[in-house]
């Protein structure tokens, strides 16, 4: 779930009868319009990108949610997606093949990222709806020769299973509706995700909160009860709590390179700023860490802040 650099994008579904599928997979011109179609957790929209001649914006019950560019899969138009695009670039020196596990896949935006940027990486996405991996496989195909393995099955069982040691970035990017689920925002969770990670590994998470953003202190709390390096990326606004947006956590076992990371978000055309070290503790304001038995979801959006 996430936010576009062009405000206002998001509005309600208006596209064609759900069973409008029939077209040549790939091959959907803007001409045809959206496609809305029934997926297991609710109602997908593709939405053509009005910059872009094959771009196509996923939505999720009006949520925006992704947005891919056949012709170029390493644009990255959502603000929180350039910031994780950040963290792998810097997980290796460039073009050289990483490990990484995505959990939560929607239009595979990342993983198409990471296949174009670094090729022969090797990811492994849990998605738990596969009738929404089946539309994206389907209406926004992945290339020959890229080694994505998407699982049909919910993030956390997926990464119980996850080889230990053997991922190099595991990306957090699970939304039950609009809302981060309770059992992936957890020390059990993130003690996890750091049993996958290779030495040197990084989680990134992507969360959403707002106003007082009592869910990312807690969430920050927990990743740090875990790792001893976390870093938060997120709009000054957003950190302000003058809106409901997305925030990115980085944790680590090995230094993150804080100055380096803090240049690419400098560049970005959208607002970022980096907390770390003491700035980050107080940023926490005495949150406890998440665990099985208190975790809560985060909070749903407000209404309208799609639209």
């Amino acid at each position: 779930m996430g936010r576009s650099n062009r405000a206002g994008r998001a509005r309600p579904a208006d596209g064609p009868p759900a069973d409008a599928t029939t077209q040549d997979p790939g091959g959907r011109s803007h001409a045809q319009g959206p496609l809305v179609h029934p997926v297991d957790s609710g109602t997908a929209e593709l939405r053509p990108d009005r910059d872009r001649p094959r771009g196509w914006e996923l939505f999720l019950d009006g949520a925006p949610q992704s947005l891919v560019d056949l012709d170029d899969p390493a644009h990255l138009g959502f603000e929180y997606q350039r910031r994780i695009g950040h963290l792998v670039d810097l997980a290796a020196p460039p073009g050289r093949p990483i490990g990484v596990l995505h959990l939560g896949g929607g239009a595979l935006t990342l993983a198409r990222y990471v296949a174009a940027t670094r090729p022969r990486s090797r990811q492994q996405v849990a998605e738990i709806d596969t009738a929404l991996t089946e539309l994206v496989r389907a209406q926004l195909p992945l290339e020959r020769g890229w080694q994505i393995r998407v699982r049909g099955a919910d993030a956390r069982s997926v990464l119980e299973r996850a080889p230990e040691g053997a991922a190099d970035l595991v990306i957090v990017d699970v939304f039950s509706g609009a809302r981060v689920p309770a059992h992936c925002a957890t020390t059990e969770f993130a003690a996890l995700a750091a049993r996958a990670l290779a030495p040197g590994g990084r989680l990134v998470a992507n969360i959403a909160d707002g106003s007082a953003l009592a869910f990312a202190r807690a969430q920050t709390a927990t990743l740090l009860a875990v790792f001893p390096e976390v870093c938060l990326v997120a709009d000054p606004a957003v950190l302000r709590g003058k809106r409901f947006g997305n925030l990115v956590l980085v944790a680590a076992t090995t230094p993150i390179p804080i100055d380096e990371l803090g240049r690419r978000v400098a560049s970005d055309s959208a607002l970022g700023r980096i907390e770390h070290g003491r700035g980050l503790v107080d940023f926490t304001a005495g949150a406890s860490p998440l665990t099985d038995a208190s975790a809560v979801p985060s909070p749903a959006p407000p209404p309208g802040v799609f639209r």
